[in-house]
């Protein structure tokens, strides 16, 4: 780790970072079953606590976690109702973390048997199962723990088409140890705060991955939120070490359509400016780059 980011990571934690809107604390009223507010936040607070003592991420810092990411994508809806209205349409959470985004899709409908989430710390899955005072008897989604660069975990090949679908017959979800075997029959996939993790070439790599286990149905899709820019290129915070490779949702289509070819995938891509202002929540001070994030899907034809 750089001396940057190892400054960042060492920050501490700031409770006044705590502020959720009606519908999250719903949310987490309705998941938690805790009811009184100030009680729910201490709650996620300690749980928030438990996690930045393992794990120092920025995202857990500034409660990230208790926002809705997947239920404000402008793809949402189209993800919902794909799990309603075909039959078995698996959905798998990618860089799930404490699950909050797989508990809201299936609170909104998804069929939890369809369902399953993968991270590459455990750790984080167990904590939300703290969070939200559930058990694996009582919130029965499997989970799979693994590195995305690991190819025994999941391996890219060519994206499978309608005239040369999978030949593997659809595993059993709570059987599996890689997704692997999942490579063809997924029908969705979110990735929340995940690909700005890594550089271009890594970023492509995941892409490809995850082309590889994409449905050849059309309809099927994978969507989601990070990091990015007006302009490929890098983030640089004003008076940072810190560089960040983004892309562009221009240079983010070009990604995926470079995978399918234009005429078999529609990539919808568009920026927003993220909340805690241009110095995100204190992290850089004095920055004048603005962060973005892009909203972004990719739907098979």
């Amino acid at each position: 780790m750089d001396n940057e980011l190892s400054k960042i990571y060492k920050m501490p934690l700031e409770k006044h970072f705590y502020e959720l809107d009606a519908e999250e604390l719903q949310f987490f009223q309705e998941e938690t079953k805790v009811q009184d507010e100030h009680k729910l936040r201490e709650h996620i607070i300690t749980v928030q606590a438990k996690a930045y003592s393992i794990y120092r991420y920025p995202c857990i810092r500034i409660f990230e976690f208790t926002r809705l990411k997947i239920a404000r994508l402008p793809a949402y809806q189209e993800f919902l109702n794909l799990g309603k209205q075909r039959k078995g349409a698996i959905f798998l959470d990618l860089a799930c973390c404490f699950g909050n985004d797989t508990r809201k899709a299936i609170r909104d409908g998804y069929p939890v048997e369809n369902v399953i989430a993968s991270d590459l710390h455990k750790d984080f899955w167990d904590l939300g199962h703290e969070m939200f005072k559930s058990t694996d008897q009582s919130f029965p989604v499997p989970f799979i723990q693994g590195d995305i660069f690991d190819t025994d975990f999941l391996e890219a090949i060519e994206p499978y088409t309608m005239r040369k679908p999978p030949s593997t017959p659809v595993p059993d979800l709570k059987s599996l140890t890689s997704l692997n075997p999942l490579r063809g029959h997924l029908s969705a996939c979110f990735c929340g705060a995940f690909f700005h993790l890594f550089g271009e070439d890594g970023q492509k790599q995941i892409a490809s991955a995850l082309a590889s286990l994409l449905s050849p149905e059309p309809g099927s899709m994978i969507f989601g939120v990070h990091g990015s820019r007006v302009e490929r290129g890098f983030w640089h915070p004003t008076g940072s070490e810190r560089y960040m490779f983004c892309h562009s949702p221009e240079s983010w289509k070009e990604l995926w359509e470079d995978l399918w070819g234009k005429d078999h995938v529609e990539v919808k891509a568009r920026l927003r400016k993220e909340i805690g202002g241009d110095d995100l929540f204190g992290t850089y001070p004095g920055n004048k780059d603005p962060y973005h994030v892009m909203e972004w899907s990719v739907t098979r034809r």
